[in-house]
């Protein structure tokens, strides 16, 4: 009988980050978080699920890939203040072979409100030639895992949007 412990493959859904906090460095003046640090809120709070997933920097270093943003569409919803606690949620909505399609919300850690969200599309590539790869084995489990565990939440609000404007009445 094998005494050690199965590996962990419970995958939080939805996956949460850490309390990161808005840096005094990081205000406008227009005296609230710059648009440009929310994109960095999310890319930290990314770093945090690739760990799990298989894709964090001993990915980068031993199999020589990483992953490529592609696409992003974030939207504004309410303004951040200097030294605002957040969190930030991970919902994978889907992969393939190559691709992760997934949904990020910034919320306000101490209060709870909704910031800012964010949808982005993410390209494995292979380091050496700087072009598209699959995922290995091991991570496509793991998205699929993840995927599984986050089918169940209801779709977040702005999934999907586009930027258009009505005619004006």
């Amino acid at each position: 009988m094998n005494d050690r412990a199965a590996p962990e493959t419970t995958m939080p859904a939805p996956f949460v980050s850490s309390v990161m906090r808005v840096e005094p460095g990081w205000i406008d003046y227009n005296g609230h978080l710059n648009m440009a640090y929310y994109n960095v809120l999310f890319d930290r709070a990314v770093d945090e699920v690739y760990e799990p997933l298989g894709l964090g920097l001993d990915y980068v270093k031993t199999a020589k890939c990483s992953t490529f943003t592609a696409e992003v569409h974030v939207r504004y919803l309410r303004e951040l203040l200097v030294d605002a606690p957040v969190r930030v949620t991970f919902r994978l909505l889907d992969f393939d072979s190559k691709r992760m399609h997934y949904f990020e919300e910034l919320f306000h850690a101490g209060e709870g409100w909704l910031s800012a969200t964010s949808e982005n599309m993410a390209l494995n590539v292979d380091m050496t030639v700087k072009k598209t790869a699959p995922f290995p084995d091991g991570v496509m489990e793991r998205l699929a895992q993840m995927k599984a565990a986050h089918d169940g939440l209801p779709l977040p609000d702005g999934v999907g949007r586009r930027i258009t404007m009505k005619p004006a009445s």
